[in-house]
């Protein structure tokens, strides 16, 4: 058994800055688990482009609020008690709340090195 602290994140790698919000990446492949949780911070007014083609994604939200829009345009709200899973690896937009954060748990399957970064320069999305 182990406990890990948002703060002890924080003096490690695993606490990225993703270019929307920040990560802290609290269970990795390391761990032996098999799957990933993060602590998903998506800062309000910011739109991210995203896609995991290598990971399944389920993210609950914790507090705030956003949404997740696919490609086909259909706009998902995301408030607190709510979850949304990317069970075909769907590319999607993620939005941050108007005036505040979406915080969210987010898990991870095959679990995540710790380290991965978005490029949010690519005009086609970021992808790992």
């Amino acid at each position: 058994m182990f406990v890990r602290s948002l703060q002890q994140i924080e003096a490690t790698d695993h606490f990225v800055e993703w270019g929307s919000g920040t990560s802290h990446r609290l269970l990795t492949e390391r761990d032996g688990m098999g799957f990933t949780v993060c602590h998903t911070v998506v800062r309000a007014g910011t739109v991210s482009l995203l896609e995991y083609r290598n990971h399944l994604e389920a993210c609950y939200c914790i507090a705030g609020h956003g949404e997740v829009e696919d490609m086909q345009g259909k706009v998902f709200p995301i408030n607190k008690g709510d979850i949304y899973v990317l069970d075909q690896h769907d590319k999607h937009f993620l939005r941050g709340g108007k005036d505040e954060d979406l915080v969210l748990v987010s898990v991870f399957n095959p679990p995540l090195k710790g380290t991965e970064r978005h490029n949010l320069d690519d005009p086609s999305g970021s992808a790992y």
